[in-house]
């Protein structure tokens, strides 16, 4: 038996914004009392590059293609709910997720408090190891000014054919 394996990229990146109806979610941790980012979904820039890496490893495009911010029915969505759209379109073409690695970059918030519940969210969803780690910018460029958050993700998934 062999296996076929592919290898996605994902990103994404968020402005901050002062609504004050809107909290700011990463791997679908709430970060109460930090300032949130502006966006159509509820803007997790974490679940979002998963995603993205996810459908990039199995030839479907990108995020924005099957989740449209011109589309009403995501206005506010829960990201991890798209995310695991994105698992179970995988699954029906017979992809597994064999692990995903994010790399979140931002000033403020601190990451580590968060970490492993970030991890836990994002793999029990994905069904396989996703790592977080936090990064900062340096207070080089946008994002180490503080206005915004970006994050990249790499994927490997498997089929077994």
């Amino acid at each position: 038996m062999t296996a076929n394996i592919r290898i996605g990229q994902g990103f994404d990146i968020h402005a901050h914004t002062d609504d004050p109806t809107r909290t700011l979610i990463l791997g679908g941790v709430k970060f109460p009392g930090a300032r949130p980012l502006a966006g159509h979904s509820d803007a997790d820039v974490v679940a979002h590059s998963v995603a993205d890496a996810l459908l990039g490893a199995a030839g479907l495009g990108d995020i924005g293609e099957h989740f449209p911010d011109t589309d009403p029915k995501y206005k506010g969505i829960d990201s991890l709910t798209l995310l695991r759209e994105v698992v179970d379109k995988l699954h029906t073409l017979g992809w597994t997720v064999a692990n995903v690695d994010c790399s979140l970059i931002c000033e403020e918030p601190k990451i580590a408090p968060a970490k492993a519940a970030m991890q836990k969210n994002l793999s029990d969803i994905v069904g396989a190891p996703v790592t977080v780690k936090g990064r900062r910018a340096e207070k080089l460029g946008a994002i180490g000014r503080g206005e915004g958050i970006a994050c990249l993700a790499s994927a490997l998934i498997v089929k077994e054919s």
